[in-house]
């Protein structure tokens, strides 16, 4: 067969990948709508708790109709229920900014931290001790303030003994043992000092 009869095979797949190369290096833009969202919703919440912690009687303005009676304070109940749904409203607008996704290209560590563990504890322990001293609705203030606590004692010890961090990536002994009075071998600064040891010797 000659030259001139002959055909040239291409493969049309080789020619697709310049294209989706340079498709990689097209310019890209932030899309700041989520941030703006959160920041919109967390003032929202914060507006809202202010007005439900600090002037519960505004309450009774707002929801007055032509044929109720206007009363001039709020029940015992009304009240511990609107404090308290502030408190959360409070927490939930933290978080909203707290865990608005970051667009920084520094790498972030991997933890095994969930999101919301600090603003949960510390809002489950401020409801827990505002609840203690609130005695006006009974046995409510401390079924609310036993579960409260349980959620804020529980997420304090997952802040201060769980995690990797605790964990000492040199060694793999844990940071919160001491060899202190009993001289615990295992200890983190025991540890220490052996694989130190074993490192000068090499």
């Amino acid at each position: 067969m000659s030259n001139s009869d002959s055909f040239e095979m291409y493969n049309l797949s080789k020619k697709s990948v310049p294209q989706q190369e340079d498709g990689d290096h097209s310019t890209t833009y932030e899309d700041h709508s989520i941030p703006l969202w959160a920041l919109t919703s967390s003032c929202c919440f914060a507006l809202l708790s202010v007005v439900l912690v600090f002037f519960p009687r505004l309450l009774l303005f707002i929801s007055e109709t032509p044929t109720t009676e206007s009363r001039p304070t709020l029940t015992p109940l009304e009240t511990f229920l609107a404090t308290h749904f502030g408190i959360w409203l409070t927490a939930l607008a933290i978080s909203l900014l707290l865990t608005v996704p970051s667009s920084s290209p520094l790498h972030t560590p991997d933890t095994s931290t969930h999101p919301l563990l600090i603003t949960t504890t510390m809002t489950s322990l401020l409801a827990a001790f505002v609840s203690y001293n609130t005695s006006s609705v009974g046995a409510l203030a401390s079924l609310y303030c036993i579960v409260s606590g349980i959620i804020g004692l529980w997420g304090l010890w997952a802040i201060v003994f769980e995690g990797s961090s605790h964990v000492s990536k040199k060694t793999g002994a844990d940071k919160h043992t001491s060899s202190f009075i009993f001289g615990n071998k295992a200890s983190a600064s025991k540890r220490k000092k052996q694989w130190k040891k074993e490192n000068s010797s090499q």
